[in-house]
């Protein structure tokens, strides 16, 4: 990268999604520079610098040193992931770095559902977010919140569980045909890098969807797919789920030092089958290029996988 070539900064690069970000950034011809904490394994950036991003290991604290870093760049990508201590405290350093270095435009770790639409306190992690917001504000800068909502892999990977192949039943709070927005990592990742190399302005919000699917809708996915009639099953009212997080979280505490606790969990799913976090409109056609995959898709890989990983 020369001196005076423009890039695109990624800080979490050495993560998943930040990672995948950094390579379809590559995919387009733009050049990237990658932020790492100092000491990071070069194993897990090696895949990046094969694709020729430029790695950069700054201290995430020090906004003197993340201002040099981020000259010339037009855009800085936080895939960044954590507590207060991380979105407010880590990725606000990267903000004033970012506004010192005159950095146009900045694209905040949100990738979630819409919670510029659910009621504040009824989810910790996206509370953080939404006070960053305030201070994008601010700061003047102009920037762009993706929202994805929920990954793909947490329903066919069953960490949201709605899929009950013992009883051939679709798990459900509320009403079986409350839609609930997914997205695959990769999607993600493809959509944030053609928003980061738009040479044009992009909106504060951009609202993407995969597939949107109900309880009822996934019923049908999964009968079609596995031979065997599956049906909706209701476990409780929103009303009962939200009775259920208030208990959990008395009980099982973790409110400043875990990420993702149970009751965090369920939190999201609150947000998701209250209708509150419902993406609409959609921002899927801003860039004609991108492909989705549906939900039907997605499980219909996973099975295969599944499948193919079993002892012969």
């Amino acid at each position: 990268m020369s001196t005076s070539q423009r890039f695109v900064a990624v800080a979490g690069a050495a993560g998943h999604l930040g990672s995948l970000i950094a390579l379809d950034l590559r995919k387009r011809n733009m050049a990237v520079k990658a932020l790492v904490r100092p000491g990071t394994a070069a194993s897990r950036t090696q895949a990046l610098r094969d694709a020729g991003v430029t790695i950069a290991e700054v201290d995430m604290t020090d906004v003197p040193a993340l201002t040099e870093t981020l000259k010339g760049a037009s855009t800085v990508v936080s895939a960044l992931q954590g507590l207060r201590d991380v979105i407010q405290g880590v990725q606000g350093s990267l903000l004033d770095a970012a506004v010192a270095a005159k950095v146009q435009r900045f694209i905040p770790s949100d990738f979630s559902l819409d919670f510029t639409k659910t009621a504040p306190g009824s989810n910790r992690n996206l509370d953080l977010r939404r006070e960053f917001h305030a201070k994008l504000d601010e700061s003047g800068i102009q920037w762009t919140s993706i929202l994805n909502g929920a990954f793909m892999d947490l329903i066919t990977g069953g960490q949201i569980p709605l899929i009950n192949d013992r009883r051939h039943r679709i798990m459900h709070f509320g009403s079986a045909a409350q839609k609930l927005d997914f997205t695959t990592v990769p999607e993600t990742a493809a959509y944030t890098a053609a928003v980061a190399a738009d040479p044009n302005p992009t909106p504060k919000f951009l609202r993407i969807a995969g597939d949107s699917v109900s309880a009822n809708d996934l019923a049908d996915v999964v009968t079609r797919l596995r031979g065997e009639k599956y049906t909706p099953m209701w476990t409780g009212s929103v009303g009962f789920l939200r009775f259920m997080i208030t208990i959990m979280k008395f009980f099982i505490g973790g409110t400043e030092d875990k990420v993702m606790t149970p009751w965090q969990g369920m939190q999201y799913l609150e947000n998701m089958i209250s209708g509150k976090g419902k993406l609409d409109p959609l921002d899927n056609d801003r860039y004609p290029e991108l492909v989705w995959t549906t939900v039907e898709q997605a499980l219909k890989e996973a099975d295969a996988e599944k499948a193919n990983a079993k002892p012969t």
